[in-house]
């Protein structure tokens, strides 16, 4: 029997696809999850935020979706790939310009691969993130507290989901941030 777990996604995009603009593309994505099985059980609003780091490309739009899938971390994981492939994802600048990514959040209360795994990359400095990305999938994300972009539109979808980790709901880590970042991030 399979497992369907409860996932929590960030979405963005900020180039377009097929001649529609990034609300469009994202719209496009949630309809493609769920004709490969997903169940969408929440979506947040729509929000544009500043492309990092600054001067990178045009603004994003983010939003946050709560889903229920069949399978492991790495097969949702591989669903996420295959939908940003299908919407034209190219992956040749790290936090470049993209027409989409759906980055998994988190799935449930798991860490992955492991405690340590997940503390080694929760810790790397900020230059070193930009120059290093993981070889294996770590959950919950190790950049989600430092994310208003992803803690934002979370936060209309899953408020109460508590950090395994660092034991902190996602409105805490909201409210843990600056108020500069939290005002970066407008709904559209």
């Amino acid at each position: 029997m399979t497992l369907v777990q409860q996932c929590l996604i960030a979405m963005g995009g900020n180039s377009p696809f097929d001649g529609g603009g990034p609300e469009k593309t994202l719209s496009d994505a949630l309809v493609q999850l769920r004709r490969e099985g997903a169940e969408i059980t929440a979506v947040s609003r729509y929000f544009r935020t500043p492309a990092f780091p600054a001067g990178a490309g045009p603004d994003f739009v983010n939003a946050a979706a709560v889903l229920r899938v069949a399978g492991s971390a790495e097969e949702v994981l591989a669903l996420l790939h295959r939908v940003e492939a299908a919407f034209g994802r190219s992956r040749a600048v790290r936090w470049g310009q993209r027409t989409l990514d759906l980055d998994l959040i988190a799935i449930g209360a798991q860490i992955l691969p492991d405690l340590a795994g997940f503390e080694a990359w929760h810790g790397l400095a900020p230059e070193a993130q930009q120059r290093h990305a993981p070889d294996r999938l770590i959950l919950p994300h190790p950049r989600l507290q430092d994310r208003a972009f992803v803690l934002v539109p979370l936060a209309d979808v899953a408020p109460d989901w508590v950090h395994p980790v660092l034991g902190r709901s996602v409105r805490q880590l909201l409210e843990d941030l600056p108020q500069a970042a939290r005002d970066e991030v407008k709904a559209l």
